[in-house]
């Protein structure tokens, strides 16, 4: 077999694969023509007609079969072969007939021009047959002289290049009647525009990548992002002056400008979509440069279709209304709001505010009370702030229950803002109290970004809900410098993790008056690349926040029982091993089966773990609580309250819950060395007495606050001065040092 290409023979050796990528690459740069014929010199006088020849800006490149058969393999491959030059000898017509009737149904090849070549007039096949297998011209080899020859290929070759264009232009018209019908059933009118998107995207047949703009405005340059996708998403609901500068932005500007179709010289195209003197949408679509898919025919049809569709629906002022309305609470929405604020500051304005207003406990109350409480609960709560504002400030709804105010500082003040509501709201009589929190920032005098305010405000408004509920909180540079280290420090521990650079260290626990060994807690700890350590209480908050802690705290549960499992394999166990668990842990679904796994894998039984859980816990459900902790415990496990007094102030979960132990804070046991400083962590150990839970006291660092500890009748104690925390290689150490030294101490209470 002999393949040949752009005039130049190959030899017969190219595997099929190869002459498959060979033919994919020629069919986007030439014309392909197939010669069969069984003479060589044939399709060597083929060549020497037609080589160089150049026909409608592409070569031609020639692929040559010298049977029936290897036409055929050729044939099921070939997906744009345009001609195909067929012998057709007096002793096997039939069998060349039969070769056609396989170009057309078999290999589906409807637009391929066939030419027969014949040795004599009467081996040509009757007009039935010609018409029927859409046969494109016949010559006996007399006739084809050089001048004849290429005659015949530039006819046929024209003749499959409309066909192509034909077909072409029908899936591009079927596809965008198919859109309109699509168009016609959305239902939003952002979905409208990211429709458009699709749509355009798979007409031109490229990757979903682009922006639809509308406008917002009577300039005809005030635009605002609809819908995008690709590297865009990120500007969404942004007005099109905060879109990064790029070709991508001028070709929407002079798309919009024009009202017309803008090309790009690199690539990109921008479609300009409606009518003159009416709103309109621009889009911009990637495309990349030498993009043979730009039918600009096409292109033209489907922008008057859709302009048409717009107009006559009267979308585009539905466009505008729903891109800047809240339909819920009858309030502008985000976009608008963003857009004001930047309006606003963009000039640089002095004695304005930007506040956020959030309502405390939303989430749960949706949970609680249902979506359409939670509705009403919105609507109620957007009337009060409206009712306590007056017309001159703007309010918006900018996400599930968070409110944002604009105004100058003397018809706005964030106090007001929370007092607002002083009764309890009356949702479908049921009365419900709400509270509100709200951080806020002064607009600065030089021009800042809209959405950086906006950014700005929503970090004062997470820093109030952390640690001033029900309060209000101004926005403060030491606040961004934090929010950009804790983003920091998020990425760096993902990446620590990855490292294996985190690790569990163990600090012994005691019984105070008889030294004996009775529990372990297990201590995360991480040391950098550079050998210095990250704190816990930097790291830890940032793992809750980040949904980090969930696997994290599953590699520490697990860590704790093998280390476990191997004390007691060396017979240096203690009582039990505590593992600190965090409230984002213990409300995950699978968080039981877990505990239960980890024991299991290690060998180990419920009496050998202890849970320990903060205050925070009182914020969770409690019927969730009660019964996750009460499952816990009934496979033995132990439950300790942890840093007990520094956190939530009601004691009423200490009775409702099913606990064991409770520890006094540090902070606390550390006043035990100054005078008349005792009386807080007497009446925990007080306290712990009355509901018959043990009690623990962290932070022990001395001698004289052991003794005031064994005073006030606590049993049980850890800290530097018993043992500062090690890994397990010491561990096993210190334990062995720690027996032998205890069998030469007196019990001392």
């Amino acid at each position: 077999m002999l393949f040949e290409t752009e005039g130049r023979w190959t030899d017969g050796g190219l595997t099929t694969h190869e002459a498959a990528r060979q033919d994919e690459r020629n069919s986007r740069t030439s014309w392909r023509i197939l010669v069969v014929d069984g003479d060589p010199d044939v399709h060597t006088a083929t060549l020497s007609a037609l080589e160089g020849q150049t026909l409608f800006g592409r070569p031609l490149a020639f692929t040559h079969a010298f049977s029936d058969d290897e036409a055929r393999l050729l044939l099921l491959r070939a997906h744009d072969l345009a001609m195909v030059i067929l012998d057709v000898g007096a002793e096997q017509a039939s069998s060349e007939l039969d070769l056609v009737d396989f170009i057309r149904h078999s290999a589906g090849l409807r637009n391929t021009r066939i030419v027969l070549r014949t040795s004599q007039p009467g081996q040509v096949p009757d007009l039935e047959t010609l018409l029927r297998y859409d046969i494109n011209d016949y010559r006996t080899k007399a006739e084809l002289t050089r001048d004849r020859l290429l005659a015949m290929v530039v006819t046929a070759i024209r003749s499959y290049k409309q066909l192509c264009a034909v077909d072409a232009s029908r899936s591009s018209l079927e596809l965008i009647v198919r859109s309109s019908a699509s168009l016609l059933e959305t239902k939003g009118d952002c979905e409208f525009a990211s429709a458009v998107l699709t749509q355009i995207s798979a007409l031109l047949k490229v990757e979903r990548e682009g922006m639809v703009c509308a406008q917002r405005g009577e300039s005809q340059r005030d635009y605002y992002v609809m819908a995008a996708s690709g590297k865009f998403s990120e500007f969404v609901d942004l007005p099109l002056d905060l879109v990064t500068p790029g070709p991508e932005l001028d070709l929407l500007l002079k798309s919009a400008e024009s009202k017309s179709n803008i090309y790009g010289k690199d690539g990109g195209l921008a479609l300009h979509i409606g009518h003159k003197d009416e709103q309109d949408l621009v889009v911009f679509i990637h495309v990349p440069r030498d993009h043979h898919g730009l039918d600009r025919q096409v292109l033209d049809v489907l922008r008057a279709n859709f302009g048409t569709l717009l107009h006559n629906r009267g979308l585009l002022s539905r466009l505008h209304e729903s891109a800047y309305h809240d339909p819920l609470v009858n309030l502008p929405n985000r976009a608008h709001f963003v857009h004001e604020v930047n309006e606003c500051a963009r000039h640089g304005t002095n004695g304005h505010i930007l506040a956020l207003v959030d309502i405390d406990d939303f989430s749960a109350t949706n949970d609680v009370m249902g979506h359409r409480f939670g509705d009403r609960l919105l609507e109620k709560v957007a009337r009060c702030l409206e009712a306590s504002l007056p017309p001159s400030v703007l309010l918006a709804r900018l996400g599930a229950d968070t409110f944002g105010v604009l105004g100058s500082v003397r018809h706005v003040q964030p106090r007001q803002l929370l007092e607002c509501i002083r009764h309890p709201l009356n949702i479908d009589g049921v009365p419900h109290k709400v509270s509100l929190t709200c951080g806020y920032v002064l607009l600065p005098e030089e021009p800042r970004a809209g959405a950086d305010l906006v950014k700005d405000a929503t970090i004062a408004l997470k820093r109030a809900k952390r640690d001033y509920r029900g309060q209000e909180l101004q926005y403060a540079d030491l606040m961004g410098t934090e929010a950009r280290a804790r983003a920091l420090l998020r990425s760096e521990l993902r990446e620590a993790i990855e490292n294996k650079q985190l690790f569990l260290v163990y600090q012994p626990q005691l019984n105070l008056c008889s030294h004996t060994l009775v529990g372990l807690e297990a201590l995360l700890r991480w040391r950098k690349g550079d050998g210095s350590f990250v704190p816990p209480d930097q790291f830890i908050p940032v793992a809750e926040h980040s949904g980090l802690i969930v696997g994290l705290g599953e590699w520490v549960l697990n860590t704790a029982c093998a280390t476990m499992r191997e004390l007691l394999n060396a017979g240096t166990a203690p009582q039990r091993m505590a593992v600190n668990v965090s409230t984002v842990q213990l409300q995950d679904s699978g968080f039981f089966d877990l505990v239960c796994a980890a024991l299991a894998t290690n060998g180990l039984q419920g009496l050998h773990l202890e849970l320990e859980i903060t205050e925070s816990v009182a914020a969770l459900p409690t019927q969730f609580l009660e019964q996750t902790l009460s499952a816990l415990r009934a496979q033995g496990i132990s439950i300790a309250i942890d840093d007990f007094g520094t956190g939530y102030s009601s004691l009423s979960y200490l009775e409702r819950l099913p606990l064991d132990r409770i520890k006094i804070d540090r902070s606390f046991v550390r006043q035990l060395s100054e005078p008349r400083s005792a009386r807080i962590a007497e009446m925990v150990a007080q306290l712990g007495r009355k509901l018959g839970l043990s009690v623990l006291a962290e932070g022990i660092e001395d001698a004289t606050v052991w003794n005031a500890l064994v005073g006030m009748d606590c049993q049980e104690g850890q800290g530097y001065h018993i043992a500062m925390p090690m890994e397990a290689h010491a561990l096993v150490a210190w334990v062995q040092r720690h027996m032998e030294r205890r069998a030469l101490v007196p019990k001392s209470c």
